[in-house]
């Protein structure tokens, strides 16, 4: 008897462990979630999709440094991933100028969203230019000379007067009126700078290995082995020397003119600074493998900001 009663208790004792067990296991509903608003206040004055309505605020309510400017021409809205460095480059600025440009403290902290100017005070990014604008609402657009844009201006005074016999109709046309700046008239500005005369040579003796394609190679690959010289393209200044921009390795950007930048990558060695001038054919690199699977020399033109196919413009060999 007492065995059995014994074995009773330890019966009870499971089932009710089993019961509480149950209960723990019982599906329950959500927890429930904590709105802090961020949806009505998004870090960012870029869109997160094309045609998304634009954010004019930080996640603190603020207004977003330079929101005013943002997609006027000679403006750039940061996008994820971008440095300072970056910008300069895609915009063919020097970093430095543009963090002086914005009173940037410190330009390694640059928000979302933020939107920067590109181009010197004073200058005037030209309307109707060849411009790139991409699904975040960034608009990109050459410089020029601020006495290019517009022609010369309108004579004034009695050369502008009518005569008491002309009508209005003859009154009118004989107002000048300024042509529309086109692209054509863009690129024949550069021409008359004398921007389109740089007489490139190529930068490396090596084969070449890969050839440009807009979509996955913004410029032209050439082989060679490692401490092989790489040379100036063309007659420039230096605007940045260094390896941080991913995926370039050790890298030299030079700025030919306002039209013309040529970049240098996976470089072994640098061997000049930024702001020093230098010649065309003037050693500037030894070729390397920095941030790259085999030793090369990955060589970009960009003509107003945008990668053009080196071939076209280096000599035939």
């Amino acid at each position: 008897m007492q065995g059995i009663g014994s074995r009773s208790w330890v019966t009870g004792i499971a089932l009710v462990l089993s019961l509480v067990i149950a209960g723990c296991a019982a599906p329950r509903g959500p927890a429930p979630v904590e709105d802090r608003g961020t949806m009505s206040k998004a870090p960012s004055a870029t869109p997160t999709t094309p045609g998304g309505p634009l954010v004019t605020t930080d996640a603190n309510g603020k207004p977003l440094a330079g929101i005013e400017n943002y997609g006027k021409p000679g403006y750039y809205a940061v996008r994820p991933g971008d440095t300072i460095r970056r910008i300069g480059t895609d915009t063919g600025q020097r970093w430095q100028d543009v963090a002086k440009w914005n009173n940037l403290d410190n330009p390694d902290l640059i928000e979302v969203g933020q939107v920067l100017r590109v181009i010197p005070p004073g200058s005037t990014a030209v309307a109707g230019g060849p411009s790139s604008t991409d699904a975040s609402g960034v608009i990109t657009r050459p410089v020029v000379p601020q006495s290019t844009i517009g022609g010369p201006a309108p004579a004034t005074g009695s050369a502008m007067a009518p005569t008491p016999a002309a009508t209005g109709q003859a009154s009118a046309a004989a107002t000048p009126t300024k042509p529309p700046v086109t692209t054509s008239s863009v690129a024949s500005a550069a021409a008359a700078s004398g921007d389109e005369d740089v007489g490139w040579i190529w930068p490396a003796q090596g084969s070449l290995i890969a050839g440009f394609d807009e979509a996955k190679n913004k410029g032209l690959d050439i082989g060679g082995k490692v401490g092989e010289p790489i040379i100036a393209a063309a007659d420039g200044r230096v605007v940045y020397a260094g390896a941080g921009l991913r995926g370039y390795g050790n890298l030299i950007i030079l700025k030919h003119n306002n039209t013309y930048l040529t970049a240098y990558a996976h470089n072994q060695t640098l061997l000049v600074k930024e702001d020093q001038s230098v010649q065309k054919g003037q050693k500037i690199a030894e070729m390397g493998n920095s941030d790259a699977d085999r030793v090369k020399l990955h060589f970009e033109i960009r003509r107003q900001g945008k990668p053009v196919d080196p071939a076209r413009y280096l000599p035939s060999r």
